[in-house]
Parts: C-alpha cells; structure tokens; sequence
C-alpha cells in the first residue's frame, strides 16, 4: 500500500511537496511518484488550510492511501509536558522552531505556518482522519492516520547531512544530498525532486513502515495527542531509521 507525504507551505500552491511512496511486495526499492498541484483554480494567493485538506483527503481516496505524512506541527504545547516552549517531540529533537501555548511559537516569525499547520490537521480529523495516537499503525483497514514528519531530522536519523534550507540550496546541494539517500534506501523516482518535493521524500520514507506495521523501521518521538482547554496538543513525530545491517547486505547483492 502506498503512503502520502506532504511537505508544507502556506504561502503558494507551488511551494507544497507532494510525493506518493511505495514500496512493492518483493522489491528493494521506494517508487517515489512526485506530483504537482496548482492553485486548483483558487487563485495564486496563500494556501487555504481547508481548501488543501480537502484536496488531500480526496486524493488519498482515490488512492485508497490510509497513511499521511504531513510536514509541521500538528498541536499546541501541553501546559504540564514540563517543557518552558515546546512539545515533547521538539524538545526531544531540538527542532528549529518551537510550538508553546496556543499562539504563541518560537521564533515568532513561525506563528502563522505552525496556524496553518494545525489547521490542515483539524480540517483533515473533520474528514474522517485521526491524529497518530498510539506508537502503532491502524489497527483497522479503513482507519486514516495523519502522522507528523520533521525532514530535518529525518536526514540525520539516516545518518546522512541535512539539506540546506531552500533559500540556500543549490542545485548541486539537491543532486548531493538525492545521491546520499539513494546510497541508502534505493529510490525510484518519476523525475528529478526539487527541494520541496526531496524534504517530502525523506520525511515520508516512515509512513511505509507504519503501514507494513513495520514498527522496527521508523521511531516515534514524543507523547500522544490530547485535548486540553478545547485545542489539540503534543503529538509524536515520526522519523524513519537506516536499514538493518542484513538489509542493507541483501540491497547490495
């Protein structure tokens, strides 16, 4: 079964990344279908949080796809995680951007993606989906998880550098870091990622293991959500873990 993964943006419909991963029973390699998606005729201005779920969880029915990856920040800090800032999941990662209290963030210059963000979440929960909950996959066929992805750290739970911010990545930063991961989980892609759609990548690469039930391949950092004074917060991020040892030895035979 495939996955979504998304990486999100709320400024333009272009700067979304959006990928479809999978991986077929018997192969070695990830088949990373890369999509492209316009305005959909809502005009060239910042993306709506409604509009785009509504876009996704049609699409991932079409494409019977249960699993999501999204991203950013699915919830608000917890008044009593014991943390001054942050999430658990944050803390425990030292995210560059930190999620408090409703509102409030870290820098502050965050305050209106970690909104959208949490927007896409609960426009996406009014649909039928659910916030991963437990540190398992569905239990059911018909159950859709959204799971929160972090690329960032993505890339160094692979053991592989982090790409460099958008703004200051080349295209032979893309190429370098592309080869890297495809040193590490084989990858089959329809065409060269950009930035966006290379950050999906990466931080979908999870989202396969949750829906094999392969809880050996991906760690959940974190605590589950909640809800606490009417807003979601907390929340795991998932992040994906470098093939075993005897993996990797039948991937390079």
């Amino acid at each position: 079964m495939a996955i979504m993964s998304v990486d999100l943006a709320f400024r333009r419909w272009t700067d979304l990344g959006l990928v479809v991963l999978d991986r077929p029973a018997g192969t070695s390699a990830v088949h990373c279908e890369i999509l492209t998606w316009d305005d959909g005729g809502n005009g060239p201005g910042p993306v709506e949080a409604d509009i785009l779920a509504g876009r996704l969880n049609h699409f991932c029915n079409l494409r019977n796809i249960r699993v999501l990856m999204l991203d950013g920040p699915q919830a608000w800090k917890s008044r009593t995680n014991g943390h001054a800032h942050a999430r658990t999941s944050e803390r425990i990662l030292n995210t560059a951007a930190k999620t408090g209290p409703p509102g409030m963030v870290k820098p502050s210059t965050y305050r209106g993606f970690a909104e959208f963000c949490v927007d896409v979440y609960d426009a996406l929960c009014r649909r039928g989906w659910k916030r991963l909950d437990t540190t398992a996959a569905p239990t059911h066929g018909h159950e859709r998880v959204l799971v929160e992805s972090y690329p960032c750290a993505a890339w160094k739970a692979l053991g592989l550098k982090a790409l460099a911010s958008k703004r200051r990545a080349r295209v032979s930063d893309l190429a370098t870091s592309f080869a890297a991961l495809n040193a590490v989980v084989p990858l089959q892609v329809n065409r060269p990622p950009n930035h966006d759609q290379l950050q999906a990548i990466v931080g979908g690469l999870p989202g396969i293991a949750l829906e094999v039930r392969n809880y050996d391949g991906a760690r959940i950092v974190g605590t589950p959500p909640r809800r606490e004074d009417g807003q979601w917060r907390e929340g795991f991020i998932v992040l994906p873990l470098p093939p075993k040892p005897e993996d990797a030895s039948r991937l390079s035979d």
